[in-house]
């Protein structure tokens, strides 16, 4: 299927809407019917036509149908957050008594998710360093049920073999998921490489507008059909239609934004890695990284996150640096059209704080801006160190 007809008519019946060339916001939370019978018939099929909007809007069910196309999946879900699509998929895979596999350094909250949800409900979880595919066979179990990728992590960006170790998962019947968050489905397609299921924070590139907070899940129908039924109903972490509008909105520009971004954080990468102010540079596309052989095979490009260690004494030189940006905004999350830095020393709230990641590490995520404004910027800034 080809990328411009999923972002700009797939799922768009616009026969149905008075030939809007936009789709409308179909703001209702309840649906009528023209008798008991057809009432009887939409509540056989509630989770695939409009019953109540908890299970189907017709909004939200345009916005499943291009998020499906663009990773290659039977079928989507969308959710209220992130970690909210991450839970779900998470929750439909495992339950008590059994044994995931998580890489480790994940996204915070989805650490949070394995490291202590999980283990109220008596799931066992092993975190693997997962740069080396052997260390997920390692970690199984009799009992292992789910091993979990984020490739790469949002922080330090290490990939893991995804095609190696779907192998081996679907050898032992373990689920595997995937956050493909850093990468969008454009520059990453994990279904093809074997992934069960595909997650992202959809707050970030898909919508691409810093406005709406969102989450999507991929994968085959049976699985999709199986966590609305369960997980999406029961737990009730839907978007609303108006936020699926904006994100649908926010798809039609993805390819113009992923590329602009990747190819910006590249030239950025690439003069970062030889600044003489900076100690380390995480970025899977510089050819001294030693993923980059890796990165080749699964990724079509880098994504628009950077990250780096200053040659900085201390961590009041760390935040004299960031407050000198002016083109970077503060701020956590990314995918948006602004630049962003979100320093780790920020997380540091007193003297016998304990974090992993050093704290001189910053991430920047590059945003549309012009490559040479960036630099600029981040040049002015280096001249506080």
């Amino acid at each position: 299927m080809e990328l411009s007809y999923i972002l700009n008519h797939l799922g768009e019946e616009r026969e149905n809407y008075y030939n809007a060339v936009s789709p409308p916001i179909i703001l209702s939370s309840n649906f009528c019917f023209s008798s008991v019978g057809d009432m009887r018939e939409k509540l056989k099929r509630e989770l695939e036509t409009p019953f109540y909007t908890r299970g189907f809007n017709p909004t939200v069910g345009t916005l499943r149908q291009k998020i499906a196309a663009l990773e290659g999946t039977e079928d989507a879900l969308v959710f209220a957050s992130g970690s909210g699509a991450i839970a779900a998929a998470v929750m439909s895979s495992i339950k008590g008594g059994e044994h995931a596999v998580c890489v480790a350094k994940p996204y915070s909250w989805t650490s949070n998710l394995f490291s202590k949800y999980l283990a109220k409900y008596g799931v066992e979880v092993t975190f693997v360093e997962g740069e080396n595919a052997e260390d997920f066979e390692k970690a199984v179990k009799p009992n292992t049920k789910l091993i979990y990728l984020e490739s790469p992590n949002s922080l330090t960006f290490e990939l893991q073999d995804i095609s190696a170790i779907c192998t081996m998962a679907k050898k032992y019947g373990i689920t595997t998921i995937l956050d493909n968050s850093y990468n969008s489905p454009l520059n990453q397609q994990p279904h093809s490489m074997g992934v069960d299921i595909v997650v992202h924070s959809a707050t970030k590139y898909l919508n691409g507008h810093s406005d709406i907070v969102a989450g999507v899940v991929a994968s085959s129908k049976e699985r999709i059909m199986k966590m609305l039924a369960e997980e999406y109903m029961t737990i009730g972490a839907i978007i609303s239609a108006h936020d699926a509008w904006l994100m649908i909105r926010g798809l039609r520009t993805l390819e113009l934004r992923v590329n602009r971004s990747s190819e910006s954080a590249q030239q950025l990468a690439e003069w970062l890695e030889k600044h003489p102010k900076v100690e380390k540079i995480n970025y899977p596309f510089l050819k001294s990284n030693s993923n980059f052989e890796l990165a080749k095979k699964q990724m079509k490009q880098g994504g628009g996150l950077i990250s780096i260690q200053l040659k900085a004494k201390d961590i009041s030189t760390v935040e004299s640096f960031c407050d000198s940006l002016k083109a970077f905004l503060l701020a956590t999350s990314w995918g948006g059209h602004e630049s962003l830095c979100f320093p780790v020393c920020a997380l540091i709230q007193s003297a016998s704080f304990k974090n992993p990641l050093p704290y001189n590490l910053i991430r920047l995520y590059i945003g549309l801006e012009d490559p040479a404004y960036l630099k600029a910027d981040l040049e002015k800034a280096f001249e506080k160190i």
